[in-house]
């Protein structure tokens, strides 16, 4: 069953006919705004403006026969020609009410629409490596995508959610050398702990939880580990930013991973699956906590396992994309709109991360998804040149794959701003943040600015109860609206038929609009990919629903005047339902 169409796209809808019968052949996109001064209507629009020129006719003269071919309607109450051509409309007290009318007979829901026609959309979010708790940052990146999966769902697209696990990358060696060195630690092998290794405390729980069940079973020939290492370097010039000092250290750690791969042998995939398996874990419960739930964990590993790295790189050397150099294989991505060419395979034979990254997103197209969006950290901007380019290069259509970028939340407290570094274990985890302020006031935070702007997290104002605090403001405006209802202490069937005509004052009729802006506000917010459209309307909403809130009194002794407001906060409190929910905060009764 077809979404019912808005008030706005049944007032647009008029004028699209209307213009039709002016000229059979014309096709222009209604667009209506709200007027800026209200005695000029309840919207408007330039479309004579924009179509004058191709009919050879004056503006003014155009808009007037399009107001003439206006077929009647219960909607419109005023329509007039103003300025050069502008046509401006009045709508009947009727029509606001009707909203009241359709978001009681939608319910859960109101503001779905059709928009997205039930194509095949993928959202891939996180993403982030299971080397260690997921921190605040990866919070808003978890926020953001699942909000826009759930807004993309209530305008009409089939979505499915994907977290891509990396699995088979340097970071997870990096993750089983540090608590192997922990390990050996525990069974009082003292190794010294690379600098650039994972230094939190949940690496050393692991080790422990190793050493618990398994004893000095994988320390082998531990004081071998440094046997062929290459030389630490020194670590004033580390502390110097010295790039030299950081590209030795690196080498120092690869060669640390070298040694333990040998020494360990059979058993280094022991604790390489051990602490792949104990972070994923933990990272799917933080996330199922928070709210946050995925159709499909893919993983990299897999495409290494199926040859579908090999098969892609493959076909760009068929096609002449690829080039031998030091050894190396190169991809010529630099004639394809990235600003060099890239390593997709290492003179070791090893492949790089970007082609099993091309192989990832090859791949997407083969499962039959008619658009992909990847959510990117912000500090990912460089790699998308050299990913679309890879698409192109294998004759598949890159504007397919959008990648919204999220800027990290940075966390304050106490006015004070939170340092973080994931490897030296100095960060907030997303639990703990959830700890603190909750889920709710988490997952609206994150998503109260534009995705790729900076955002400020601050940690007092989101505990605090007060109307400066946007989820507070909002979930006390549902719960006001829920102790007038179950003092009244009846249900919706009650108000369906109810006369609505006495919803005649000021603070009613500005309600109601807001009521009608909401399938727009969805359906804007999915065609942008922006869910904090939603968060800002339910902050207007709520404003408006408090402020009705302290003019009238709603359980009034006038039976049609009660029942008649009654459905409209009813009306308020689904809509702010609907919205918190598709931005996966709760709607409590009370507080």
């Amino acid at each position: 069953m077809s979404a019912p169409l808005s008030l706005k796209q049944q007032v647009a809808e008029l004028l699209q006919n209307a213009v039709r019968l002016v000229n059979p052949d014309l096709a222009e996109a209604i667009e209506l705004e709200r007027p800026k001064q209200a005695e000029h209507g309840d919207f408007a629009t330039s479309v004579a403006l924009k179509l004058a020129k191709a009919v050879r006719q004056n503006p003014r003269t155009l808009a007037e026969s399009i107001v003439r071919a206006l077929p009647a309607s219960p909607l419109l109450a005023r329509v007039e020609v103003a300025g050069a051509g502008f046509i401006n409309l009045q709508l009947k007290p009727s029509a606001w009410t009707g909203v009241v009318r359709q978001v009681l007979a939608a319910g859960d829901a109101y503001g779905q629409s059709d928009l997205g026609q039930g194509t095949k959309v993928q959202v891939e979010f996180v993403s982030a490596n299971p080397t260690g708790p997921l921190h605040v940052g990866h919070g808003r990146g978890a926020a953001y995508g699942a909000s826009l999966a759930n807004v993309l769902e209530a305008a009409g697209y089939a979505v499915s959610r994907e977290y891509y696990v990396n699995d088979a990358g340097r970071q997870m060696d990096i993750l089983a050398l540090s608590t192997w060195l922990r390990y050996l630690e525990e069974n009082g092998v003292h190794v010294p702990f690379p600098s650039n290794a994972y230094q939190g405390d949940y690496v050393r729980a692991m080790a422990q939880a190793i050493f618990r069940a398994h004893g000095n079973r994988y320390v082998h020939e531990a004081g071998n580990v440094l046997q062929d290492v290459p030389t630490r370097p020194d670590k004033d010039l580390l502390e110097d930013g010295d790039a030299a000092a950081k590209a030795a250290n690196e080498a120092h750690l690869d060669g640390l991973i070298a040694s333990a791969k040998h020494l360990l042998g059979v058993d280094y995939a022991y604790f390489h699956d051990f602490v792949l398996n104990d972070q994923l874990s933990d990272c799917r419960a933080d996330l199922e906590e928070f709210g946050v739930a995925f159709d499909h964990w893919f993983s990299e590993k897999s495409l290494f396992d199926l040859g579908l790295v090999e098969d892609a790189v493959g076909r760009l050397q068929a096609l002449g994309h690829l080039y031998e150099q030091d050894g190396a294989l190169w991809f010529r991505s630099s004639s394809l709109g990235d600003e060099k060419d890239r390593v997709v395979r290492r003179a070791n034979g090893e492949y790089t991360y970007f082609a099993s990254d091309i192989a990832y997103h090859a791949h997407k197209y083969e499962r039959g998804f008619a658009r992909m969006i990847d959510v990117w950290g912000a500090d990912h901007h460089g790699y998308i040149p050299r990913v679309r380019a890879a698409l192109t290069a294998l004759g598949l259509e890159a504007e397919r794959l959008t990648v919204a970028l999220v800027q990290f939340a940075v966390l304050y407290r106490g006015g004070q701003k939170v340092s973080m570094s994931t490897r030296a274990g100095d960060f907030v985890t997303l639990r703990e943040l959830r700890d603190e302020v909750g889920n709710d006031a988490a997952r609206f935070y994150y998503v109260l600015r534009k995705s790729d702007q900076h955002l400020d997290f601050d940690l007092d104002l989101a505990k605090s109860q007060s109307n400066d605090n946007p989820v507070y403001y909002i979930q006390y405006a549902h719960a006001r609206i829920c102790s007038v209802l179950s003092e009244w202490g009846g249900d919706a069937a009650g108000l369906a038929g109810c006369d609505l005509a006495p919803l005649s004052s000021v603070h009613e009729t500005s309600l109601m609009r807001r009521l009608a802006e909401y399938p727009e506000t969805v359906a804007a917010a999915a065609r942008e990919l922006s869910p904090h459209l939603l968060a800002y309307y339910l902050k207007d909403l709520a404003a408006e629903l408090h402020t009705y809130y302290n003019a009238e009194k709603f359980l009034v002794d006038d039976p049609t005047l009660r029942h008649a407001r009654l459905a409209l906060i009813w009306a308020v409190r689904q809509v702010l339902a609907n919205g918190l929910g598709l931005l996966g905060v709760s709607a409590p009764t009370r507080m």
